[in-house]
């Protein structure tokens, strides 16, 4: 028995008329930066890049990110799917430019996101996340279901988030979902993948590429017990040194 770790590092620095946002993202499966810039209150230029990731082709999925050049500074850091398809874009790199298109809207210097997500017994766990050290949310997971509330994980979670919760818990909400249903591949031997399957959910599962998405061995890591590991190489990019 372990624990799916993931740690999120935003940080900010400028002010709405320009100024540059930066996110890192490691968990068990992903190590990922996204740095957007932004000027006059719109995304000037987006540049991801990946340091550890399941297939490989997943680091050509830094291009796509320029479709959200033009996209007007949201608070709201899912706004970035209404402004251009997700599916054809990295989930997660995709998701770290929302984060810090939401940071750089609200001019938030630093946030940092902690979750846990312990091994499933009979399909229940308990999903957790910090805040800048603070426990912020902590559910009851059976199956995809938040208990207690009855709230699905499914389709129509990011919209009961944000109808629903304080815009501070709704990110977090948002963000919590994503590793809720991601930590299941911890019940999985990845590695004996070939390539990525071509579901479409993703860049490289879009059907015409994911053939040529080979996987990379050995690309999944434990965090168990190790958490303070996680984004520890990313802090000198963080603080724009």
């Amino acid at each position: 028995m372990g624990a799916f770790r993931r740690r999120i590092v935003i940080a900010h620095e400028g002010e709405l008329q320009r100024g540059t946002a930066r996110a890192a993202l490691e968990d068990d499966f992903h190590h990922f930066r996204v740095a957007v810039d932004h000027e006059f209150e719109q995304v000037l230029h987006v540049e991801g890049s990946a340091l550890r990731n399941p297939y490989a082709l997943c680091p050509s999925a830094a291009g796509p990110l320029g479709a959200l050049v033009g996209m007007r500074l949201d608070g709201i850091a899912s706004s970035v799917g209404r402004f251009t398809e997700a599916s054809l874009q990295c989930t997660h790199m995709f998701d770290l430019a929302g984060l810090a298109i939401a940071a750089a809207a609200k001019k938030r210097p630093r946030r940092k996101y902690d979750i846990e997500v312990p091994d499933r017994v009979d399909g229940c766990t308990q999903a957790r996340l910090w805040a800048d050290g603070e426990l912020l949310l902590d559910w009851p997971l059976d199956g995809l279901l938040i208990a207690g509330p009855g709230v699905s994980l499914r389709e129509g979670f990011s919209r009961w988030a944000l109808q629903t919760l304080s815009p501070d818990q709704a990110e977090a909400a948002i963000v919590l979902r994503r590793c809720a249903m991601i930590s299941m591949g911890r019940q999985k031997n990845l590695d004996i993948q070939i390539h990525a399957m071509p579901t479409g959910r993703c860049h490289v599962q879009q059907p015409e590429r994911a053939a040529l998405a080979l996987r990379n061995v050995g690309s999944t890591w434990d965090f168990s017990a190790r958490a303070a590991a996680l984004c520890a190489d990313d802090e000198k990019w963080l603080a724009f040194e």
